[in-house]
């Protein structure tokens, strides 16, 4: 059911909104020319390209400084939204929640919980090893998913449509 007074709210959102995407991995696919393939950050600038200003993109290996200093100059570039794929997940190597979530000055806890119900009615309790996550650092939103091509897909499907309504509050 919508609402009247959300719509009105939306109706006077930011027209423009600039993105910085992110995919972190030590493995990306090869393509038969031995060229990395990031098919879940393809898919993000594809989406946010429809909507949305692409500033940036980067590929980078899941390391703590790397990831941080990755977002430090998105920031700096003046960025509004981060969304960043890969590394939420529980192996030792998976950096990108232990590295984002200290800096989050406030965090969006219902982009987390609605995304882990998407994924268990697809997945069951295998959407336990889900560890999405948003929030808002320096009056940009970061958003991390997952680096599988469905889970990315959900992900979109939950913010895209949000991303002028969040910048707009977050930067007030």
């Amino acid at each position: 059911m919508k609402s009247e007074t959300m719509e009105l709210h939306k109706s006077k959102l930011p027209i423009h909104v600039t993105c910085g995407v992110i995919t972190l991995s030590d493995s990306l696919f090869k393509d038969s020319k031995g060229e990395e393939k990031d098919l879940s950050g393809k898919h993000i600038l594809e989406e946010l390209n429809k909507q949305y200003e692409i500033k940036d993109y980067k590929i980078i290996p899941d390391d703590k400084k790397i990831l941080k200093s990755t977002i430090e100059t998105m920031i700096d570039n003046n960025i509004d939204i981060i969304i960043s794929t890969g590394g939420t997940g529980l192996e030792s190597r998976d950096i990108t929640i232990e590295t984002i979530t200290p800096l989050f000055e406030k965090e969006i806890k219902g982009f987390g919980e609605i995304f882990r119900l998407e994924s268990y009615k697809e997945l069951g309790a295998g959407s336990l090893l889900s560890r999405a996550t948003g929030g808002i650092y320096k009056k940009t939103i970061i958003f991390a998913l997952p680096g599988s091509p469905n889970a990315v897909k959900m992900g979109l499907n939950i913010i895209i449509d949000e991303l002028g309504h969040l910048k707009k509050h977050a930067q007030k």
